[in-house]
């Protein structure tokens, strides 16, 4: 009897050493190496998503070494989402910068046969708004000039935005354009690579126009290298943006705020994924994440693991119903 009740003990803690070490098995550890990818060249949204990332994570000892930050231009996102789908599905330390536009081109089937169901939504860095921005010496001084004269000569304004017809930059001047009484789909519109190839752009004169995100371009309107006309927002933005009108306040009722976030290749493991997830939510409140998102002009966007993948999924059913009544 007491042999047997021994040999009940034994068996009972042999299986729950075993339960311990099956779940220390399948539980990830941080990846031996990391890398961001960002789906532009240099200079744009991506790369400011990579090098928040990879700074704060590394300020807050969240990962043992800097992250990489590596650049795959093409599709201002597609040729990066199709590789990771195809090339690099699971691999765990990899994580590829994202936006709202990233969504609104998915939902405009741009992204070619993966829609938004192909990798895993990790989760939202911070939130970013559209601007409006021309020249530093444009004689365009408010959103209301620059809607009265492309009213009455859209030719004149050559506009540039990251990305082709039916992205988040061409839909922001395509709502401006239906305030002018102007067809959207007639605009001179030159589809650059991402923020950077955009400013460049416009401090070349090669476009008047430039349509982009706060973050982008704040650092050049301080600087006097161009002047942002209004923030795409309903009440104005704090802090390095207290100075610029918004869209509402020129009378215009268009807002476009974007999300910035991070996802992950569809075969990277539950618990892999998982530790990017945790990851996240430790890495938010941190003071050292806050100090390096809002030195970057982000602002506060809570969206991480389930909660970010059912943001994502429920933007491109709408940006499906906007490209629809933009007649793309």
């Amino acid at each position: 009897m007491i042999r047997s009740r021994i040999s009940a003990t034994l068996s009972s803690a042999m299986l729950s050493l075993a339960a311990a070490a099956l779940a220390a098995g399948t539980a990830a550890a941080q990846p031996a190496k990391t890398e961001c990818l960002a789906g532009a060249k240099p200079g744009g949204g991506f790369d400011l998503t990579c090098r928040l990332a990879g700074a704060a994570l590394h300020a807050t000892k969240l990962i043992k070494d800097p992250m990489a930050v590596s650049y795959m231009e093409g599709g201002v996102g597609a040729v990066a989402y199709n590789h990771v789908v195809g090339t690099r599905p699971g691999d765990s330390g990899l994580v590829v910068a994202a936006s709202s536009g990233s969504a609104l081109l998915i939902a405009q089937g741009k992204f070619g046969k993966h829609d938004e169901n192909a990798v895993r939504w990790v989760g939202a860095l911070g939130a970013d708004f559209g601007v409006i921005a021309v020249a530093p010496d444009s004689p365009i001084k408010t959103l209301k000039d620059l809607v009265a004269a492309y009213g009455k000569d859209p030719g004149a304004f050559p506009i540039g935005g990251g990305g082709a017809v039916g992205s988040q930059d061409w839909m922001k001047m395509a709502l401006l354009a239906k305030e002018a009484k102007a067809d959207p789909k007639k605009m001179r519109y030159a589809a650059l690579e991402g923020g950077g190839a955009v400013t460049t752009a416009l401090q070349g004169g090669h476009i008047k126009i430039a349509a982009g995100d706060a973050s982008e371009m704040i650092a050049l309107h301080e600087q006097g290298k161009l002047r942002i006309l209004a923030v795409m927002s309903e009440r104005r933005l704090p802090g390095r943006f207290k100075d610029i009108p918004t869209t509402f306040e020129q009378g215009y009722t268009i807002d476009w705020p974007i999300w910035r976030g991070l996802y992950v290749g569809p075969k990277v493991s539950d618990a892999d994924y998982n530790w990017w997830v945790d990851t996240l939510k430790k890495l938010k409140d941190s003071p050292e994440f806050i100090k390096e998102r809002e030195a970057r002009g982000l602002f506060a966007f809570d969206s991480i693991g389930a909660d970010f993948e059912k943001r994502v999924k429920t933007d491109v059913a709408r940006f499906k119903q906007l490209a629809k009544e933009a007649g793309l």
